[in-house]
Parts: structure tokens; C-alpha cells; sequence
């Protein structure tokens, strides 16, 4: 005969049997199993588990010999039983309707100790604690964890190359979102695991609230228990106990709870596993354990780091909490800004929207969290984003425990708050030179020993520095989620921000003369945009990177041909009568010129004129431009000698405002020459074919002769590539002068006279002497 797991657990403590006597005890009493499987299980040998039975029948008071004892304290047990079950009568008779009224007068009775307990929230450096209900957004679950998965690092980065560079590429997520209230419906034990900062402990509570009013599980009375509370608690009481002792304090009585329990009207919910002590981690793990396998009938919810979840609860579904996506950012800022500043939602959202490396961010609650807060106080994102990132990597580091008041355990001593940033900035360093955003477990565990074996007192041998390396991974993984496994094995930076930020960390940190050489030579790569940002941003005074940028940029287009193009640009900025700065029109004249060499037609005027604002913020489209503009996209369609284009612009420019009388009537002339394409085409494509050609190259001469623009360059593929770079490593030039960095007045007027000159014209402006 086999007896109930939960019944034998509760004789074994009855009559203090040690863990490993209970274990065996269960397991013999409640399963057919012959004595070798139930050794082969508990992993002893056979005679093992005869001296622990042996044990087990003397703390039952079965004495005597042979194989009769089995016998005796089977018949025991099973007596036992029967009266347990007829006491528990009473309970299994209620009806449905006295069932159902007594979980609505325990509701009643426990409401504000819910509320209390669930309520409201407080987060970072918030003046005041939030109901729940204000903020609560709700979350999608991933039922299939990614780092659980088997993939290659190829797999995950096929779509991302330097040249098509997509940030969110590199953190999405395929694997299909559910809704959390739905996932719960769906698993009767539940195991949430998230990042630190996902939104577990809010989702349990507000699971609490919505079954405290009746709005989820009706038929059930929430449970709430913060699992560090319950296992600091006084005299280490069982959780049944400590559950008791709760609603005790509400006038719910012991009897009522277990008749609660004993029928399944019960949504316990379990908050922060990863949060208990190590010293009581094994008894919390244990009690959770018992305590749903005793009362199963129950909805069980339970939250854990994702890191952290060392153990596996047989009984209960592992899930993820997914990252924010678009909508929920949007959500949880219009909740977070409707009450004082319902139109600062709006604000906030589109400079997120408009800002990529802090919209990253932005997917994590807790840092999501952080976001409004600065911009509730600053009305916009600061200027300097590399301090925004301090202080959310400090948070992930420290603050967000601190808080909370969590210790937790420190794997290596010797690695410190700073160490550990130290640590960050070298991996990320070494990675994001090589392009690598994921990185293989054993590749990460190197660069770890390689850090950790030159700190004080460290020690060398390669099995420690192998455990070790391995405990500070998943310590910096599960404690502050700057490192996450994205699939079995291959890990990354949790947001490519982080690694930026520290990349750039440890490259202004970094005395050596050759780390400012190491960063220059990657400024026409778009995926180091950031890094130069925040490398300025940190930089007191950043006048020796600003000034080894703008001559690696000025390097890029040293080639001969080059430079007369650049001398042309210059000569041609000189001849516009306009009150702006010199480099902002040259830049004008450098996207007019390259964009009549690529044969291209912009769809939007308003991009050429980027790299001008930047350098002039009061610039503007004038007219000068305009007619300038009009001219270059005559050459282009008079070269393509389009039917209708061609013709068409050929004579609306000779009846614009600001041509000269000569230069309209060498268009006159040159219009007649071209039959009407609308009256006869057949002799337009006739003429075309005879004297297309020529009348295309006879255009390009009035014009180059008249305007000076238009010129023939003939960029084959490499020199056009280099100009395109070299346009925008102005751009990032002039972005990093433009931000807070801090900068002598010298080097700022140098670099914005300098942009977009020839070499030549370079070395005539420098400082004398």
C-alpha cells in the first residue's frame, strides 16, 4: 500500500526524523519501489539505506528483528492515516457555497493587510511610494526561457554587420509573448525568473491586488510572502506556520487557513528567492517545496533572478519575463506622467523614440524607472548621456539592493564595486574591438581569470582561477544583470549601451598615449558612433581626442584628387555672398557636388543640410542654395536625357529669378536646339540619338562655366566611398563638439574653421610659433 508524500512529511517531522531519514522514509511508504531502486535514488548503496530504515523504525518505536518491522510500521502508519483523514472530514464536506463564503470572509477579513503589503511601491530616488495600480504595466512572459536554448553566436548575429549597423538587432527576442495574467491561468505552479529590474516582485503584487478585489481568481484568497522576510523571521517557523501567524493578525483563524489550503482556495505567491541568505537558502527551498506538494490543489506563483535559480522545482513551469517592448514604454510613461504632466508623456516619448542608446534602456522597468525620473526633473534627457549611464550601471551594481536592504553573498572578496567595473570595461573593451556583442561562456570565463589573477591575495592555481572566474560571471549575471546568457552558454552585455559605455570607460581611463590611437582609427565605423560620444562626454578637458579626430578625419581624403576636390568645395563656399559660417556652406556645396558625382536625386532637401546645422545652428535653405540646387538636378536628368524631365527643367530655369540675363539666354538657345518631346516623340528619340550627347556635355560647359559647379570628377567606387566617410566622420566631429564636452576655446575655433578644408588650407591656419 502506498500513503500520501504530504501525510508521511508531516509524520516524519512529527516524530523528528533528520532530512535524510525523512527522505527515505517517503520514499518508502509512498512507493512500490524495491529496496535497490530506492537506494539507486537517494544515491547509497543498499546497505546505506538499511542502517538509515534501521533508524527510521527506532524513532517510531518499532523494535525487533526481520522483516516483520516493515510490516509492523506499515500498519502504523496507515492507522494513522485513516484517523487523519476522519478528522479532516469536516473539511472535505463543506459545500461549494460554504466553501466559497469563506474565502470571501477571509478576503474581507485580510484586504488591508493585502493592500499593505501590495499596494504601493517605491523605487529609486522616488519622493513618495506609487499605488500599483497607477503605474502596473502589464508584462508578457517568454514560456520558453532563450538562455535555456541551444544556438550559435552566428545564429544570433546574422543580421548584424558594421556597414548596416541595428542596435535592437542585437537584443531582440523571437520567441513568442504571452500575457502574464494569462500564463498564470495556464500553470498551477509557477516560477517567474526575470533581469534584475524586470517587474517580478510588481507583477506579484499586482497579481495580489487583482485577486484581493476580486478581479482575478475570485474564488481564491491571495497569499503574499516576501520569502527573505519569512526566512529571517523569529524562531524559523515552517511556512504553514508563518502563514498561520499572518492572517492570525487579521482574526483569521489557524483552522480556517487549513481549510483554505487543504481545498485549493489559496493564489500563494512566493517573492525573491534569489534574495534569501545563503545560510537559509536550503531550509526556504525545502519548506517551498513541501509546503506545495502538501497543499497542491493551490495556485502557486513564485519569482527568482533568472540567474539564480540554481534549483529546480520539479513541480513547477519555468518562465521568463520578457523585456518592454514599444508599447509597454509607452504605456508605463503615460502612467508614470499623467497625474502632474500628462503632456510631458508625449515629450518623453519622442526624445526617447529619437534617442536609440537610451531607448535601449528604456526595456528594463527599473532603468525605464530611472528615465523618468531624470526627465521629470530635467524636462529632457541630459546632455551628457555618459553620466545618465553611471548612474544606471550603479544602480545595477549596488544601489538597487542597497535599497532593499538585500545582502547578498560575495563570491570574491576582492572584487569590489570598482573592481567589478574594471572588470566590465576590459571585457567590454576586448570584445567591441573585435566586433564580438556575444561571447562564448569559456571566452568570458578567461577574460574573468585573466583580471582576477592579479588581484591581492588571488590565487593562481588554474583549477581555482576556473571555479572562481565561473562564480563571478554568474555572480555579476544574477546579482546585477550587466551580463545576461542570451542562450546556453553565450552571453552578452544586457544592453549594447552598457558595453559602450563601458568601452569608452575604459579607454578614457587608460593612461597609455596608444588608447586615444586605438579609438581615432575607428571613426568611420557607424557602430563606434557612441563610443566617441560618451569618450568626449568623459574626457576633462577632451582636447586631444577632438583634435586626434580631426586629424585622422583630415587623413582619410589625403589622396591628390581628393584634395582638389576639397580646394573646389572651398573656392566655390568663398564665392556665396551669405552670412553663414564658412564650413557650414562648404559642407553644402561638398553634398551638392558628391550628389551630382553619384548621379543622385535626394527625396528630401532638408538632408543636405544635416552637417550645416550642425555647424551653424541659425542655418537655413536660402535661395542661392536653391537655385544652385535646381541647376545640379538639370545636369542630372540632362545627362539621362529624360523625355520629359530633361526638357521640362530645361525650360523652367530659364525663367527663374537670380539666373543672369546671359546665362538665360544660352538656356534659350540650348532649349531650341531639343525638339518638343509632347508634339513628336519619335523625332525627340531621333534627335536624341544624334545629338543627345553632345547637347548634355554643351549644358555641363555653360554651367561649369557660368556657376562653377557641375565639374567632372569621375569618382570611380573607392575614392566616392571615402568621400561618403569622410562626410560623416565629419558629422560625428562636429556632433562631439557640439555636445557638453569639455573643450578650450582654441581647439573648438580650430576644429570649426578647419572642417571640410583642403590639407593645405589646414596648415596655412595653424598657430604660428
Amino acid at each position: 500500500m502506498s500513503l500520501p508524500r504530504d501525510f508521511l512529511i508531516e509524520m516524519a517531522r512529527k516524530y523528528a526524523l533528520s532530512p535524510e531519514q525523512e527522505d527515505a522514509f517517503v520514499i518508502w511508504f509512498s512507493s512500490n519501489k524495491t529496496e535497490l531502486e530506492i537506494a539507486t535514488e537517494l544515491q547509497i548503496t543498499n546497505s546505506a539505506l538499511t542502517t538509515r530504515m534501521s533508524h527510521v523504525y527506532k524513532k517510531f518505536s518499532i523494535n525487533g528483528k526481520g522483516p516483520g518491522k516493515y510490516g509492523r510500521l506499515l500498519n502504523f502508519t496507515t492507522t494513522e492515516y485513516r484517523k487523519f483523514k476522519a478528522s479532516d472530514s469536516p473539511t472535505a464536506n463543506l459545500s461549494d457555497d460554504e466553501l466559497n463564503n469563506l474565502v470571501q470572509e477571509v478576503r474581507s477579513y485580510c484586504r488591508e493587510m493585502i493592500q499593505d503589503q501590495c499596494g504601493t511601491m517605491r523605487s529609486l530616488t522616488m519622493s513618495q511610494p506609487i499605488d500599483v495600480s497607477d503605474l502596473y504595466t502589464n508584462v508578457n512572459i517568454l514560456e520558453k526561457i532563450p538562455s535555456r536554448q541551444w544556438r550559435e553566436v552566428d545564429e544570433i548575429v546574422q543580421d548584424c554587420n558594421p556597414e548596416n549597423f541595428d542596435r535592437f538587432g542585437l537584443g531582440k527576442v523571437i520567441d513568442r509573448r504571452i500575457p502574464g495574467l494569462e500564463t498564470v491561468e495556464k500553470h498551477s505552479k509557477l516560477m517567474v525568473l526575470g533581469k534584475p529590474g524586470s517587474g517580478k516582485t510588481t507583477f506579484l503584487k499586482h497579481l495580489a491586488i487583482q485577486c484581493n478585489t476580486g478581479k482575478f481568481q475570485a474564488n481564491r484568497v491571495p497569499i503574499f510572502i516576501t520569502l527573505k522576510q519569512f526566512a529571517e523571521a523569529e524562531e524559523k517557523p515552517s511556512l504553514l506556520e508563518y502563514i498561520t501567524q499572518m492572517f492570525y493578525d487579521c482574526d483569521v483563524s489557524a483552522d480556517q487557513i487549513a481549510v483554505l489550503l487543504k481545498q485549493g482556495k489559496a493564489l500563494v505567491l512566493l517573492d525573491g528567492l534569489d534574495e534569501v541568505k545563503v545560510e537559509d537558502n536550503s531550509r526556504v527551498i525545502k519548506q517551498v517545496r513541501d509546503f506545495s506538494e502538501k497543499f497542491r490543489a493551490n495556485q502557486f506563483v513564485m519569482t527568482c533572478r533568472l540567474a539564480a535559480s540554481n534549483y529546480t522545482f520539479e513541480k513547477f513551469k519555468d518562465v521568463e519575463v520578457a523585456d518592454f517592448d514599444d508599447e509597454q514604454i509607452n504605456t508605463f510613461a503615460q502612467k508614470w506622467f499623467k497625474t502632474n504632466h500628462p503632456a510631458k508623456a508625449e515629450e518623453f516619448i519622442q526624445q526617447l523614440n529619437e534617442n536609440e542608446p537610451i531607448r535601449e534602456l528604456a526595456t528594463n522597468p527599473l532603468l525605464l524607472t530611472l528615465l523618468c525620473l531624470v526627465f521629470e526633473e530635467l524636462h529632457k534627457f541630459p546632455a551628457n548621456r555618459s553620466e545618465l549611464y553611471e548612474e544606471g550601471v550603479d544602480i545595477l551594481l549596488k544601489q538597487w539592493d542597497e535599497t532593499r536592504k538585500i545582502e547578498r553573498e560575495q563570491v570574491y572578496k576582492n572584487l569590489s564595486v570598482q573592481r567589478k567595473k574594471d572588470l566590465l570595461s576590459q571585457i567590454a573593451l576586448t570584445t567591441f574591438e573585435r566586433g564580438d556583442y556575444f561571447f562564448k561562456q569559456k571566452e568570458l570565463e578567461q577574460y574573468i581569470a585573466d583580471y582576477i589573477r592579479h588581484l591581492p591575495n588571488a590565487q593562481n592555481e588554474p583549477e581555482v582561477l576556473q571555479l572562481d572566474s565561473e562564480a563571478v560571471l554568474k555572480s555579476i549575471e544574477a546579482q546585477h544583470g550587466l551580463l545576461v546568457e542570451r542562450a546556453q552558454k553565450i552571453y552578452s552585455f544586457s544592453h549594447l549601451t552598457f558595453q559602450e559605455y563601458f568601452t569608452a570607460s575604459n579607454i578614457v581611463g587608460n593612461s597609455a598615449p596608444q588608447a586615444l590611437e586605438s579609438l581615432v582609427i575607428h571613426i568611420t565605423e557607424k557602430r563606434w558612433r557612441e563610443v566617441f560620444l560618451l569618450a568626449v562626454s568623459m574626457m576633462k578637458p577632451a582636447d586631444e581626442l577632438l583634435l586626434s579626430m580631426k586629424k585622422q578625419v583630415d587623413e582619410l581624403v589625403a589622396d591628390e584628387k581628393l584634395q582638389q576636390f576639397l580646394a573646389w568645395v572651398n573656392a566655390k563656399s568663398c564665392s556665396v555672398k551669405v552670412s553663414y559660417k564658412p564650413a557650414a556652406i562648404r559642407s553644402v556645396y561638398f553634398d551638392l557636388e558628391l550628389d551630382h558625382a553619384s548621379n543622385r536625386i535626394r527625396a528630401r532637401v532638408s538632408s543636405l543640410f544635416t552637417l550645416a546645422q550642425l555647424i551653424d545652428p541659425n542655418f537655413v535653405f536660402s535661395p542661392t542654395f536653391d537655385l544652385d540646387q535646381a541647376f545640379y538636378y538639370l545636369l542630372v536628368f540632362s545627362r539621362a536625357l529624360d523625355s520629359q524631365l530633361a526638357s521640362a527643367r530645361a525650360f523652367e530655369l530659364d525663367h527663374t529669378n537670380g539666373v543672369d540675363s546671359e546665362l538665360k539666354q544660352l538656356l534659350q538657345q540650348l532649349k531650341e536646339q531639343m525638339p518638343d518631346p509632347h508634339r513628336d516623340k519619335e523625332e525627340f528619340n531621333k534627335w536624341r540619338k544624334a545629338h543627345g550627347k553632345a547637347w548634355a556635355e554643351q549644358l555641363r560647359s555653360i554651367i561649369i562655366e557660368r556657376l562653377n559647379i557641375g565639374h567632372k570628377w569621375q569618382f570611380n567606387e573607392e575614392p566616392n566611398k571615402l568621400l561618403q566617410q569622410y562626410y560623416k566622420a565629419n558629422e560625428l566631429l562636429a556632433d562631439c563638439v557640439n555636445s557638453t564636452c569639455c573643450l578650450s576655446s582654441e581647439a573648438r575655433t580650430h576644429i570649426e574653421e578647419t572642417l571640410l578644408l583642403p590639407i593645405a588650407e589646414i596648415e596655412k591656419r595653424k598657430p604660428r610659433g
